[in-house]
């Protein structure tokens, strides 16, 4: 059998090594996904820049967000997470974090399982020293084992989605758990008016939920107007708020008070993982109103705040990590089910699976030149 091509990197700041690696005999539960398409994520962008707060096994295999198709599975690997039949030809898509389903967490708080204690990473924490090396998703192909690492999870995709798609669905689950977090408080009801903190691809996607899940109104404050705002319009935004043109928090707040109107938003979720937008954004808010952080997956530092906003302000405050493994049919139901709404494609910059192609879409990535790189090993698979 012909050998597969992943991509490594040694080191935070170290370019892509593409190397080959055997093509592997398929266990008994265990399958062999061929990856359409793979988007880079803005935590792939703060491992590489070496804000991971947690050792990492370089080198290993980046890349969590991808839409494959299955070309070789063992006889006992027959369904997906939810219990929907399996075979050669499904097109399937695994999450990053994947709870065991046996820990504290997992079993008294099912619905807190995004924090389990010991969790299957792919992308992340398989170093690619352990056979067979194919533990992420920038790469041909991705290597399942039920028997090898029990707590993996995977869904199938709906035959006549797109794997560019797909790949899109790990990142908007994650924006449907922060609402349905601030549903669950109390905090986002039908009509609400919500302001979108980051114009990255997490901040259009929450765009798009906001609308799906009941806002009256969104707003969207980021960066740069092109590709970034023009894209968050396009996707629903009623209003943008550039803050390359308006550079003091003061004249943000009012920018976005005079746009909402009344006392302030209703709700404002941060998706920048900017350590400033948290005091910017209660301000936005009216009294009573919630603040959701889900930004922050790696640690940019602290800012000086006074709690006493949150107090007086009367404000919920929640913080969402993730999402659990019954939240991702939501995000694939809620892609699949608006593919001609919204513009999803068009968040999407293809790059060639080279170790040239890798390199730029992380470097435009980071430049913010594009909203969401995403690395194509099959072009054939994804149109």
């Amino acid at each position: 059998m012909r050998e597969i091509r992943v991509c490594t990197h040694e080191g935070p700041g170290a370019k892509p090594v593409i190397r080959t690696v055997p093509w592997p005999q398929v266990g008994k539960k265990a399958a062999l996904i061929k990856v359409g398409a793979c988007g880079v994520c803005g935590t792939d962008l703060h491992i590489l820049k070496g804000h991971w707060p947690k050792p990492l096994p370089w080198p290993f295999t980046l890349g969590h967000e991808l839409g494959g198709v299955i070309v070789e599975c063992g006889p006992e690997f027959t369904e997906d997470f939810m219990s929907k039949p399996l075979q050669v030809g499904s097109k399937v898509m695994i999450p990053p974090l994947m709870p065991c389903g046996r820990c504290y967490y997992c079993i008294h708080y099912p619905q807190s399982a995004n924090k389990c204690l010991t969790p299957v990473y792919y992308g992340r924490y398989l170093g690619f020293d352990k056979a067979p090396h194919m533990w992420g998703g920038w790469a041909e192909y991705v290597y399942v084992d039920l028997d090898m690492l029990p707590g993996t999870k995977i869904y199938k995709l709906p035959d006549d989605m797109s794997l560019r798609l797909g790949a899109l669905s790990e990142p908007l689950t994650s924006c449907i758990r922060a609402f349905n977090r601030a549903t669950r408080a109390g905090g986002f009801t039908w009509g609400d008016t919500v302001v979108i903190q980051g114009s990255g691809p997490i901040g259009i996607l929450a765009v798009a939920a906001a609308q799906e899940m009941g806002a009256g109104r969104v707003i969207c404050v980021g960066a740069p107007e092109t590709p970034r705002l023009a894209l968050a319009r396009k996707f629903g935004a009623e209003a943008t708020v550039d803050i390359e043109q308006l550079k003091t928090p003061e004249e943000r707040i009012r920018a976005v008070r005079d746009i909402v109107g009344g006392f302030g938003a209703d709700l404002v979720m941060d998706c920048s993982g900017h350590p400033t937008a948290g005091p910017e954004g209660i301000e936005m808010l009216r009294d009573g109103g919630t603040y959701v952080e889900m930004g922050q997956f790696t640690d940019a530092g602290s800012i000086d705040t006074s709690w006493h906003r949150i107090c007086t302000k009367d404000l919920n405050l929640l913080g969402s990590w993730g999402f659990t493994a019954n939240d991702l049919p939501l995000g694939v139901d809620m892609l699949y089910r608006t593919r001609n709404k919204y513009l999803w494609l068009d968040m999407q910059t293809i790059y060639p699976f080279t170790e040239e192609g890798v390199g730029q879409a992380v470097a435009d990535a980071m430049a913010m030149r594009t909203v969401k790189s995403t690395i194509v090993p099959w072009p054939e698979l994804v149109g």
